[in-house]
């Protein structure tokens, strides 16, 4: 399970994620993100802080996201080695 909390502010919007980003969740996480870049002049952070499980797609999906400007945010080891393993696959 996921659950996904929206935070907008002036410019910026967060997307704050809690459980398991896996499975059709993906495909949630998808669906949130796309209505939000809609907006062009809009920055958008996703906070995986509460984040305990991110399968190949969750990867693949955050990779694509970080590739159009998506800041991510990651504490706790595992999250961090995700991201900065995104960092370094994208070169």
């Amino acid at each position: 399970m996921l659950k996904i909390t929206t935070h907008k502010e002036a410019r910026s919007t967060t997307l704050k994620l809690e459980g398991r980003l896996g499975g059709p969740w993906v495909q949630e996480l998808d669906r949130c993100w796309r209505e939000l870049i809609a907006a062009p002049d809009r920055q958008v952070l996703v906070d995986l802080t509460s984040v305990t499980f991110v399968d190949s797609q969750g990867k693949d999906l955050l990779a694509q996201m970080r590739k159009q400007g998506v800041e991510l945010r990651a504490t706790g080891c595992l999250m961090r080695c995700l991201v900065e393993d995104i960092a370094k696959e994208a070169g």
